[in-house]
């Protein structure tokens, strides 16, 4: 059995890693979508939140399975025995960060490969930051991420929703 790790902060979950969840499990037997509980970093969004709102956007596919975690990654890989890691890269700019990290993750965990993807033509643009921002000022969300992630969000700045 092929179990793969695709972890982020999803602060907020886009249309883009939507994309990449769908597609991986076209390839992997089950898909931990594993949520960064990154201590430097001050989220939107709980991890509560930030389940929910995945679980909401990719319903109830029994091969999708959304927890989170601290520390290392390939620590958490091990714990759910998982053998792949899936990355998403939208630009040339993600590949050197993402090719160090793939590499220090195998020198920790020889038997952990990394797969790099590459997302869906329409959703190359969108990032969880360019999201936040276009959310705090009121603007258009639809295409960018799910509607009930649009909806929190809207809550969250206090903002109505594009007209």
């Amino acid at each position: 059995m092929t179990i793969a790790i695709y972890a982020g902060s999803f602060d907020p979950l886009t249309r883009g890693h939507e994309d990449l969840i769908r597609r991986s499990c076209e390839f992997v037997d089950e898909l931990v979508v594993a949520i960064a509980n990154n201590v430097n970093k001050k989220p939107l969004f709980t991890l509560d939140e930030r389940t929910a709102l995945i679980r909401s956007a990719v319903g109830e596919d029994k091969k999708i399975q959304i927890k989170t975690f601290d520390g290392l990654l390939v620590d958490f890989a091990k714990q759910v025995g998982a053998s792949l890691i899936i990355r998403g890269l939208r630009a040339v700019s993600d590949f050197e960060y993402e090719f160090q990290m793939a590499l220090m993750n195998r020198h920790m965990s020889p038997g952990l490969e990394t797969v790099f993807m590459v997302p869906s033509v329409e959703t190359t643009y969108i990032s969880s930051s360019v999201v936040r921002e276009v959310a705090q000022h009121g603007g258009k969300l639809e295409g960018l991420v799910h509607p009930s992630v649009a909806e929190a969000l809207r809550k969250k700045y206090g903002v109505k929703s594009a007209g």
